[in-house]
């Protein structure tokens, strides 16, 4: 961002956020949300719009970009995944899922460190036990829309945890609230847009930044953009390996091509080592088994199981606890 600022000769503000930083906006989050809100970007966005707030009273966000123009790394992970195991009989994969899910964690790690370079940097980075059981999950899904829930889903099952309850239907279960689109990627941006960017993305930046009495507009959600977007082609959105590549085609008139051909990145903070060590009392106490209990909301065997594989470095955990707290510390505020 400063290497296009520069280029560009506009003002940029720079800020270095440390954990202390991040970690003291927590106890703010359920009065800022007014609602169990758990996406965790939600902190350096709340950063963000305060670091704004101080130079300026209104700010536009580059939200809806990548509903629109095919931008984010799923939609292409989820072709090249539906098309590598796309053949297979259900029953066959079904099989395959089951295998994996059997084979202990401590015995996933072993086969990495025994394979070394001979596995993709992908599958030897971060935790195995997670990379593989991620694999079960997309073995065993149902069709290709499936997938695309399981790739945007945290706990699979959400009834396995809350008690008595059924999820509902919406856009990710209900064939009947698809859009007649013609392929899997224009299925996903559709359900993302509906879903995802109206109920995460944009709830998020709008509490974020009113909250700080911060205006933040999207100019890429003017009805105008979005009737366009849905008639330009997807041989124009993904183009060799590039997604969002009409809109890189205009950047490249403005900023070269250096400064922004680059991996995404998203606007995540460490929860699963912040969890383990600065937040772990605090989510100890959210997540109490005799709390849990009492409060009649949750089932507490899954929950304090993957707090338990979370705290070992078993498994990584994070989002999946992240739900739960989010609901537990937005109820402690509200009892």
């Amino acid at each position: 961002a400063r290497k296009v600022a520069e280029h560009l000769g506009t003002d940029h503000t720079q800020l270095i956020v440390t954990p202390e930083d991040a970690l003291a906006v927590i106890p703010r989050l359920p009065a800022l949300w007014d609602e169990p809100f758990a996406d965790s970007s939600q902190i350096p966005t709340f950063l963000l719009s305060e670091l704004t707030r101080r130079h300026v009273t209104v700010s536009l966000s580059g939200d809806g970009g990548d509903e629109l123009f095919c931008g984010y790394s799923r939609y292409a992970t989820a072709r090249t995944i539906w098309n590598v195991i796309g053949f297979l009989p259900g029953p066959l994969r079904r099989m395959f899922a089951h295998a994996l899910r059997c084979i202990p964690a401590q015995a996933f790690a072993g086969f990495v460190r025994a394979a070394g370079n001979c596995l993709p940097e992908t599958v030897r980075k971060g935790n195995p036990a997670d990379r593989f059981r991620k694999l079960a999950d997309i073995l065993s899904t149902a069709g290709p829309q499936a997938l695309y829930r399981d790739m945007v889903s945290h706990w699979r099952e959400p009834s396995s945890i809350v008690l008595g309850s059924h999820e509902p239907c919406t856009v990710l279960n209900d064939p009947s609230a698809w859009a007649r689109v013609p392929g899997l990627e224009e299925h996903m941006m559709y359900a993302d847009t509906v879903s995802y960017l109206h109920d995460d993305i944009l709830v998020k930046v709008d509490r974020a930044s009113m909250g700080v009495g911060l205006e933040a507009r999207v100019p890429l959600l003017d009805h105008r953009v979005v009737e366009f977007a849905a008639r330009v082609p997807l041989s124009l959105k993904v183009r060799n390996g590039h997604s969002k590549w009409i809109l890189r085609q205009v950047l490249a008139r403005y900023v070269p091509e250096r400064l922004f051909d680059r991996p995404k990145m998203g606007f995540g903070v460490p929860l699963d080592s912040w969890l383990r060590a600065p937040l772990r009392t605090w989510a100890e106490a959210l997540l109490d088994e005799s709390r849990l209990r009492r409060e009649g909301f949750f089932d507490p065997a899954p929950i304090r199981q993957k707090w338990r594989e979370h705290l070992s470095g078993e498994r990584n955990w994070h989002y999946y606890l992240w739900d739960v707290l989010m609901f537990q510390v937005w109820l402690e505020t509200t009892a």
